[in-house]
């Protein structure tokens, strides 16, 4: 079993991405991250879901539309320290434990 398929499939990587967003945009905490995004994040929401799909054994949706994800060269132009990686992190996380997600 891939793990896209642990997390149920399309609908189950889609809760998880939403969820993400949904922390990162609510909680003070992840202003920094929220700050490198922008004000409407359906674009974004959709970014990361179809990359996850693929990265996770599902449907390569990013790659059929845009090709190698190359993520350090997509990641450039923004300003990315530890605090917003810190933050990312902690913000998928917790979206995670909210969905019972088990990250091993």
């Amino acid at each position: 079993m891939t793990p896209y398929e642990a997390l149920g499939g399309e609908a189950g990587v889609r809760a998880l991405v939403d969820r993400f967003y949904d922390l990162m945009d609510l909680e003070p905490g992840y202003a920094e991250l929220r700050a490198l995004h922008p004000q409407d994040l359906t674009g974004s929401r959709d970014k990361l879901f179809w990359f996850l799909s693929g990265w996770l054994g599902g449907p390569d949706l990013y790659q059929s539309r845009f090709g190698h994800p190359r993520l350090r060269a997509r990641h450039l132009p923004y300003a990315i320290g530890l605090t917003e990686r810190d933050q990312w992190m902690a913000c998928m996380m917790s979206a995670m434990a909210e969905l019972g997600v088990d990250p091993a």
